[in-house]
């Protein structure tokens, strides 16, 4: 049986731009991504803290050390610069496998960057 679990998670990051014109996503500061294991194009979904918007988008590599985090297109409608975010990705693996898995979780700081 193949059941689906977190698999990374980045706790309580701020958004620092909102880009509605751009085709859409979620653009994040390549740190962030490694510390995460999370790879561009990788499907995400983002909770809004402040509004308790949910969406679900894919990741744009940002530049590295930027502690960008941009929501793009549509998705720049849930949310504003300054906003508390969690991004999350989960993973579908064997029911066994899955009881030892243990997922990346990390707690950047106000300005997004690695404590």
């Amino acid at each position: 049986m193949q059941i689906q679990v977190l698999k990374s998670k980045i706790h309580r990051a701020t958004i620092t731009e909102a880009n509605l014109a751009y085709v859409g996503s979620l653009t994040l500061d390549e740190d962030l991504m490694d510390a995460a294991n999370l790879i561009e194009n990788e499907k995400i979904q983002v909770v809004n803290v402040n509004n308790g918007e949910r969406l679900e988008t894919y990741i744009i590599k940002g530049k590295r050390g930027s502690g960008v985090v941009c929501l793009n297109g549509p998705a720049a409608r849930k949310g504003t610069v300054g906003d508390i975010i969690i991004i999350i990705s989960y993973a579908l693996m064997d029911f066994e496998v899955a009881k030892s898995f243990q997922p990346h979780i990390i707690f950047p700081s106000a300005d997004n960057r690695l404590k």
